[in-house]
């Protein structure tokens, strides 16, 4: 019986933690997406074009955050490039990530499309917003807003399990002259 008691509050307990992970991955995106889409409609306004897309920014906001949930669950992008400096394997998991949210985006467009009984390739083509030119925006973007988002994430576990110090930033860097790759800044 006590078994069966902690497995529930273990259960709980990763609950619990994937919520607030979920919340804050929410959040995060909410703002980028939020200051995009205020960016853009400023834009639009500009040439007198009404544009209020805030109420689609929550919605992207949530169902990108469930994606890349998704991705932290199957450790997207974890097992390469580790014993290199911090930015290469960074990089190569914000590409990972994109590439899921591109290929999981598409996805949505397809089934939102069959729901409002749309052809497959209508809804393909309105898909990053409608061009080339918006797809790649859009995805450098979002490549932009994954960096950042990713490599604090991967500082803060490097923190939590005290690779890093209490007052100091290791910042890992491969040279020669420097013993083990760290150098250390302490702020």
């Amino acid at each position: 019986m006590k078994r069966n008691d902690s497995s529930k509050a273990s259960l709980r307990e990763r609950a619990i933690h994937e919520l607030k992970e979920f919340v804050v991955i929410a959040a995060y995106l909410f703002v980028c997406f939020a200051a995009v889409a205020y960016f853009k409609a400023s834009i639009l306004k500009a040439h007198g074009i009404s544009f209020a897309p805030f109420g689609f920014a929550v919605a992207k906001a949530l169902i990108c955050a469930k994606f890349v949930s998704m991705g932290h669950i199957f450790h997207l992008g974890e097992r390469r490039f580790n014993s290199l400096p911090l930015i290469w394997p960074t990089l190569y998991k914000s590409f990972c990530f994109l590439a899921l949210l591109l290929v999981l985006n598409a996805l949505e467009e397809i089934v939102v499309g069959l729901i409002h009984h749309r052809a497959i390739s209508d809804s393909i083509a309105e898909f990053g917003g409608g061009t080339l030119d918006q797809l790649i925006a859009s995805s450098f973007i979002g490549f932009l807003i994954l960096v950042p988002f990713l490599l604090f994430g991967r500082l803060a576990r490097s923190s939590a399990n005290g690779i890093l110090g209490k007052r100091s930033l290791t910042i890992v860097i491969r040279s020669k002259t420097h013993k083990r790759g760290l150098r250390r800044f302490v702020p």
